[in-house]
């Protein structure tokens, strides 16, 4: 959607679940000699200022990162981007998930990222100068269909819609299916909000089978918010990551 802004919901602890399993897994898929292909669906502008109004506003990078960085180790993938992009942007600079990858990523590696709100897509399209980067002003499920198979075929999808549209959750099923069936080689890191209302359970349980699942509860960031959790669904997920994902839960819980 394009009134959706994430600037307010940076540094959150859904966040923090999908940032530090994404680092993960960056990582790991690069500490092998040969080229991928990093994919975004829904990319956002990349970086946040958490000294801003907007994370004052919510509150929810207070509860997010700020409570949990301590109980990642320095060594942890997300801690040591955490501090790379802070060296480079400042203290209260939070990268999202288009800067996290290109941080993380070798010359030889492709990214593509889907932005289509106007002053979100400026500003990555800045942000991404220096990295090969290709930032594209078009739907990312679009996307995610058009250019899969990518070259280099290995590789890792990141889909993170707002879900501000609620027919997300009974149509990304057949995406995620039809996109593994041209790429059943790559990585789909699908991440989803658990709400009081339980909405996720429709996609969740259609995906059944096809891949591993993740959630962590938390209580809301302030009275009245509506999510009380973060969910990861991982096709073709890396050998180790089941185990990760329970420490990343444990760090985030205490």
């Amino acid at each position: 959607m394009l009134s959706y802004q994430h600037a307010y919901h940076a540094g959150n602890l859904a966040d923090v679940h999908k940032h530090a399993a994404l680092a993960w897994v960056l990582d790991y898929l690069t500490q092998k000699d040969k080229p991928l292909t990093y994919l975004e669906t829904h990319a956002g502008r990349g970086l946040y200022d958490l000294g801003g109004v907007e994370a004052a506003k919510t509150g929810e990078a207070a509860q997010g990162i700020t409570r949990a960085e301590s109980a990642f180790p320095p060594d942890h993938p997300y801690r040591q981007v955490l501090d790379r992009v802070r060296a480079k942007h400042g203290a209260a600079a939070y990268p999202g998930s288009p800067l996290i990858a290109a941080m993380m990523l070798r010359p030889d590696d492709m990214i593509h990222l889907a932005e289509l709100h106007p002053q979100e897509h400026a500003a990555l399209l800045d942000l991404m100068l220096d990295f090969p980067t290709l930032v594209h002003k078009v739907d990312g499920l679009s996307m995610a269909l058009s250019r899969t198979p990518p070259d280099p075929r290995r590789g890792l999808m990141l889909i993170d819609p707002s879900y501000e549209i609620k027919t997300d959750y009974e149509t990304l099923p057949g995406l995620i299916r039809a996109v593994h069936r041209k790429w059943n080689v790559g990585t789909l890191i699908v991440w989803y909000p658990i709400l009081h209302d339980g909405r996720h359970r429709v996609m969740t349980a259609d995906l059944l089978g096809l891949g591993l699942r993740h959630e962590v509860q938390f209580p809301p960031a302030k009275a009245g918010h509506g999510m009380i959790g973060s969910g990861l669904f991982v096709v073709n997920p890396p050998w180790g990551l089941a185990d990760e994902l329970k420490r990343i839960a444990t760090r985030i819980s205490g």
